[in-house]
């Protein structure tokens, strides 16, 4: 029989061939490092037959599928593991999870991180055996007598969900099988390096009224050093914390009073205004005009605009007037309203409609965290209302300003295309050309990009970008998402060429995305330390006498005059302490001055890593000082 290859390629095989032959044929090495195989788009195990016409793909550890699988055989290792250990335990799930794993496990007795070295050595002497790991079926009712041998009700009530007459897939690894759709590796030895990193509670099936089961964490990697890698930035994580960060420099506070609600403080505020002065200035070079909308608006509208259909368990609801109300969860629904105001022609198209909307959504206590996750923040808004024919060219001017916002910042990204959910709204015809016109625009672009299969939102497809910070994780910000579904619920319109009346196409989109999450995502990039533009103040001025106390006054006032941001520390304190404060403060620029700087009119400079630069005249250093904050100078 032939099949094809991921290039093209045919490939001879014999019948009944399975994908591990075939990566044999192709190769030793490839035969080497495969772990898993896609025919026609599945991943599969590689033991999996192969048949006439099949289109194979061969996958490595180097590939991000390849890392799930090695990472779910672990988590079967773990598994076996702890029915050893603990022979009583009932295994729930156990699957994988960015940079790991988990498994929900019913233990008589509780467990603690102490147990994790006698769990660990178990799972090394599984890997050890090399046991290979192999897949078997049983039809739906034998799947349940089979598992009720064992006790395993958790494993019993997940088959009993499935459909009648489905087989269910099992893997079998030594004395030790696990319910499971695979794939997985060829054998356990082929595991390198994992550790078991946490403990903590989980519902079953996340439902707070059935019982807390235990859940175990670990990751694995494909070779030792990648994993110490892993850990080394996991540490460097700790350091760079934005809750602690936060505190320490004094930017925002969480309170109880308000759970899920940040409070800024004088220094976060600074903060957030540079960002939305910068949005700001962007984005009326771009062409766009800023409005901004009501915080609370009847059901009517969400009804209108399907999020109370289709995101009503996430928004805060009220009654005015003995009518339904929602605080707004999003910003578009207020931006339709505000283009039916007016009629249209093709002549104002395409309007671009930012809105710095602050929005609400009833996220779970469990999943708050300081600024990542948040119950109401600022999203950097925007709605472009076009032409079918505008579509191409309006997206690419929003991937130049969200490619320009990241770069300032530093961060490299990637991209994905996010397709239809199952949730979703609108006719085929309708995502299919939505989806289209998202590809063209990246492919007319050459912008690299992943497909995220039915990740879009529930209106329509959606680019997202993923940054990555200095320490190499990715976090997902910005997104750009066709929407050919509000316009007409909303029965939006604009006179054409021809006189006829036309529905206009909409883009949904930001750059930040939430304010306060990039905060966030800045206070860890940076450490702390920002650039001089981003910092809540620029310059401490330090001086070392009295005299020079009203020098320090003088330079302040300037540099404020100046739209900088400069204080004097004046307490009686030796300059020691006050240089120390200031380095603690991450203030980028320290000028210590004393009498012999006030008679020559110049200032000492310490800056911010580099320590003491010498000594400079004022004017010059306020030149410098401008630049940077002018020309918004990353370091």
């Amino acid at each position: 029989m032939k099949i094809f290859l991921k290039n093209g390629d045919e490939l001879p095989l014999k019948d009944g061939a399975t994908a591990k032959d075939a990566s044999k044929a192709i190769s030793e090495g490839l035969a080497r490092a495969a772990v898993a195989a896609k025919i026609n788009g599945r991943l599969v195990d590689l033991s999996t037959p192969l048949a006439e016409g099949d289109r194979l793909e061969i996958v490595t550890l180097k590939d991000k599928e390849g890392l799930d699988v090695y990472r779910h055989t672990c988590a079967h290792v773990l598994a076996q593991a702890l029915k050893t250990v603990f022979p009583t335990c009932k295994l729930a799930i156990g699957p994988v999870i960015e940079n790991g794993f988990y498994y929900d496990v019913d233990f008589k007795t509780p467990i603690t991180m102490e147990d994790f070295s006698k769990i660990e050595a178990e799972m090394k002497k599984i890997v050890k055996a090399d046991f290979p790991v192999e897949r078997f079926t049983l039809p739906k009712e034998d799947a349940i007598v089979f598992m009720s041998k064992f006790h395993e009700n958790y494993k019993v009530e997940l088959i009993q969900d499935l459909p009648d007459g489905e087989e269910i897939s099992f893997y079998k690894q030594g004395s030790f099988t696990d319910l499971c759709r695979g794939p997985h590796l060829p054998s356990t030895g082929k595991l390198k390096a994992f550790k078991l990193v946490s403990i903590a509670g989980a519902y079953w099936r996340g439902d707070e009224k059935k019982k807390m089961l235990t859940r175990i964490y670990g990751t694995a990697f494909a070779k030792k050093e990648e994993m110490d890698e892993y850990f080394q930035m996991l540490e460097e994580a700790k350091k760079r914390d934005h809750v602690k960060l936060g505190k320490e420099m004094k930017l925002f506070a969480l309170m109880n009073e308000g759970k899920g609600f940040p409070f800024f403080l004088p220094n976060g505020m600074v903060l957030k205004n540079v960002l939305v002065d910068y949005w700001r200035q962007l984005h009326r070079r771009e062409g766009y005009v800023e409005v901004q909308t009501p915080m609370i608006m009847t059901r009517s509208l969400w009804e209108n605009s399907g999020h109370w259909e289709h995101y009503k368990d996430n928004m805060y609801t009220t009654k005015i007037d003995g009518e339904d109300c929602a605080v707004k969860p999003m910003n578009c629904p207020g931006g339709m309203l505000v283009y039916k105001l007016a009629p249209h022609s093709y002549k104002d198209l395409p309007i671009r409609m930012g809105e710095l909307g602050l929005v609400h959504r009833h996220e779970k206590s469990g999943q708050l965290h300081g600024l990542m996750r948040v119950r109401c923040f600022t999203q950097d808004d925007a709605h472009i209302f076009m032409t079918p024919e505008q579509i191409t060219e309006e997206i690419k001017g929003v991937v130049k300003i969200i490619n320009e916002v990241y770069t300032l910042f530093g961060f490299k990204y990637h991209v994905e295309l996010s397709t239809r959910p199952e949730d979703s709204m609108g006719s085929d015809e309708d995502w299919e050309r939505a989806t289209g016109a998202l590809k063209a625009a990246l492919d007319e672009l050459r912008l690299p990009y992943v497909v995220n299969e039915g990740d879009g939102a529930f209106y329509g497809p959606k680019i997202d970008f993923h940054l990555e910070d200095s320490i190499k994780r990715t976090w997902q910000c910005g997104t750009i998402q066709l929407d050919f579904q509000m316009p007409q619920r909303f029965d939006l319109e604009y006179t054409g060429e021809d006189g006829q009346k036309h529905r206009p196409i909409m883009i949904h989109r930001v750059a930040f995305g939430s304010i306060e999450r990039f905060i966030g995502i800045l206070i860890e990039h940076y450490a702390g330390k920002f650039p001089v533009w981003l910092a809540p103040e620029q310059v401490k001025v330090l001086p070392v006498t009295d005299r020079a106390a009203e020098y320090a006054k003088e330079l302040v006032k300037t540099m404020n005059g100046m739209g900088l941001r400069a204080s004097a520390d004046l307490r009686k304190e030796k300059i020691g302490k006050k240089i120390l404060d200031a380095e603690m403060e991450k203030v980028p620029y320290k000028l210590i001055v004393g009498d012999k700087e006030v008679e020559e009119n110049t200032v000492s400079v310490r800056k911010r890593g580099e320590g003491d630069i010498g000594a400079m005249d004022k004017d010059n250093f306020f030149a410098l000082l401008k630049k940077e904050n002018d020309e918004k100078i990353i370091f």
